[in-house]
């Protein structure tokens, strides 16, 4: 293993991280600590001031975390991370570390329908304009751009409608404006890199695929370091005036000694500081554990999904199959293009005998879990339009990709035939 090693199956497991200095134990410690002692008061104001990076204080970063934080930073190919609680934190953090009240930012449509929820609602009511706009199209985002534009926000393969986001087109037009793109790659992570297409900001929730195993809830933000915010004074004001949250630091100014990294340096001393939506180093352990077999995990979730779309493809019962591997015309170009690493663990489908067969079918499943989640090692199954996707109204759910019969399955890496099995014996129940 060289230091600067690319192949992502060596930086899961050794990037940002060697052994412990104190003990020299190989795995990542669990630093449960709140607070670090500082070596003088010229180094804790050293650590205020942003004159030196260090520990502080655990709301704000923990030496687990940090270890994370790299290793997802390293497989992106980025400049640093951000460690949160939750996903939903994330996708929060990354709109609100831009945009102000009386800002707004263009989303694609295709979404989970819990950021859906976030970006109509509960952000307007912040004061945050949320303008969705259907990707299909990507001139669409240049439309619906004005002078307050902060930001573009877009699910790479959006659950559930499994579309693939442009990603290179939407972010080029962000760039004519100094508007960065901002990707939610949870459901791709490995299969597709969105900062080598120019995306600014990446997130993630942890909780699916990197964690791998469903005990941890986690999120993260990852900065790409190539986004020219100080060209962009007037479009991207939080980073380029003078911030009173943090005795007036003009952040593109204040992290020039540590490098390209003023809009995670802002979201951590300012966001996460004060809204406090800390991730636990114990569950930051956790994820780690699995983030150490994403890789071998991803081929068999895309392997074993394939199968899945394969058979239910040529089931009688099936009127829809919505996978990657399905697609046609631009959709099957955009999938080529950017799911370079493999299809994805999620399959959708419709029964021909409509929204009651569906339910029928999940109650009947014995070994598929139902369950409002996705990316565990076992297999998932849920009905969106009755739970993730129910607080959207009916035409918002056709426009994320959800329909009254749709079910959607997330493929574990079980024995193929044992999941085959599964959802047979089911089907011949529903119907």
């Amino acid at each position: 293993m060289t230091p600067n090693s690319k192949n992502p199956e060596t930086l899961v497991l050794h990037a940002g991280y060697r052994a412990d200095p104190a003990t020299g134990a190989v795995a990542v410690p669990i630093y449960q600590t709140t607070a670090y002692q500082f070596q003088s008061t010229e180094h804790a104001s050293n650590l205020f001031a942003l004159k030196e990076l260090g520990n502080i204080y655990s709301r704000i970063m923990n030496p687990t975390n940090d270890v994370l934080e790299q290793r997802v930073t390293a497989l992106e190919g980025g400049a640093a991370a951000l460690a949160v609680g939750s996903g939903q934190a994330a996708s929060a953090m990354a709109v609100q570390n831009l945009a102000r009240v009386g800002d707004n930012i263009v989303s694609s449509t295709d979404l989970y329908g819990g950021t859906w929820n976030l970006f109509a609602n509960t952000l307007r009511d912040q004061g945050i304009e949320v303008r969705f706009v259907d990707p299909a199209d990507p001139e669409a985002f240049r439309r619906a751009t004005d002078n307050k534009t902060r930001a573009y926000y877009a699910e790479t393969l959006p659950n559930p409608k499994l579309q693939v986001f442009p990603i290179a087109e939407v972010a080029a037009i962000g760039r004519e404006f100094g508007i960065p793109l901002i990707m939610d790659n949870t459901a791709a992570p490995l299969l597709c890199r969105p900062f080598d297409h120019g995306a600014a900001v990446i997130v993630y929730s942890t909780t699916k695929y990197i964690g791998g195993h469903g005990t941890s809830i986690g999120g993260l933000i990852v900065d790409s370091g190539a986004f020219p915010w100080e060209d962009f004074p007037e479009r991207q004001p939080a980073l380029n005036s003078p911030d009173p949250s943090y005795h007036g630091a003009v952040w593109v100014e204040a992290v020039k000694p540590i490098g390209p990294v003023a809009y995670i340096i802002k979201a951590r001393t300012t966001l996460l500081r004060d809204l406090g939506s800390a991730f636990s180093p114990f569950n930051a352990f956790q994820v780690i554990q699995g983030l150490e077999t994403l890789p071998l995990r991803m081929r068999e979730h895309c392997r074993n999904a394939q199968a899945v779309a394969d058979f239910l493809g040529n089931h009688p019962a099936v009127a829809t199959v919505i996978h990657p591997s399905r697609q046609t015309g631009e959709a099957k170009r955009r999938s080529d293009t950017y799911l370079s690493g493999g299809l994805g663990g999620l399959v959708g489908f419709e029964l021909k005998a409509g929204r009651d067969a569906g339910r029928k079918f999940i109650d009947s499943l014995q070994m598929f879990y139902h369950v409002a989640n996705i990316g565990d090692s076992r297999s998932l199954a849920i009905h969106p339009a009755s739970t993730t996707h129910s607080q959207l109204s009916a035409e918002d759910q056709l426009s994320t990709g959800v329909s009254d019969g749709y079910v959607r399955l997330s493929v574990g890496i079980e024995h193929i035939d044992d999941i085959i099995a599964d959802l047979e014996q089911a089907l011949k129940q529903a119907v």
